[in-house]
């Protein structure tokens, strides 16, 4: 009977004991932080939404065009300053974004890569205009996954900090 009363005790505890052990790697984040995007090196105020899938990044002026037989698209990022840098990515796929009214939106999706916190990763990011929203890029689901824990009572809590990245 005893180890059978353990064997329950020990049921019943392992999710509180594993719990703390699959947070211990993953880094607490705010809902609003600073990226910084590569190529360009620049740094991006985000919204980090759990109820996005993907990226999505304010981009202006969106040219698509051909490179070596492959769909290419040029853009230009608004800084904060006003300023306007222009990128230009592989186009790897067009998707439809669903919308809270009217039909889905078609978008270009590129490669980017994104520091956050100490992690950087190469994310699927689609291009649209975001200027009528408070924050140019905002971090869905799948770069958050794994790697961060969002603490809604933060803001702008860690500054972006990748070690040995390139723009590539």
């Amino acid at each position: 009977m005893r180890h059978f009363f353990s064997l329950i005790v020990g049921l019943v505890c392992l999710p509180m004991i594993a719990q703390p052990l699959l947070c211990r790697d993953k880094q607490v984040v705010g809902w609003l932080e600073e990226v910084k995007i590569y190529p360009g090196n620049l740094i991006l105020k985000a919204k980090l939404d759990t109820g996005a899938k993907n990226c999505s990044l304010n981009a202006q002026n969106i040219v698509e065009f051909e490179r070596d037989g492959e769909k290419w698209v040029r853009f230009e990022i608004v800084r904060h300053s006003g300023n306007c840098v222009t990128l230009e990515g592989k186009v790897l796929r067009l998707t439809k974004i669903k919308m809270r009214e009217g039909e889905p939106q078609k978008r270009i999706v590129v490669s980017l890569g994104i520091c956050l916190g100490s992690v950087f990763k190469e994310a699927e990011v689609n291009l649209t205009n975001r200027s009528h929203f408070n924050y140019p890029m905002l971090i869905g689901r799948t770069f958050i996954e794994n790697d961060f824990i969002i603490d809604p009572s933060l803001e702008y809590s860690v500054k972006p900090n990748c070690s040995g990245v390139f723009s590539h």
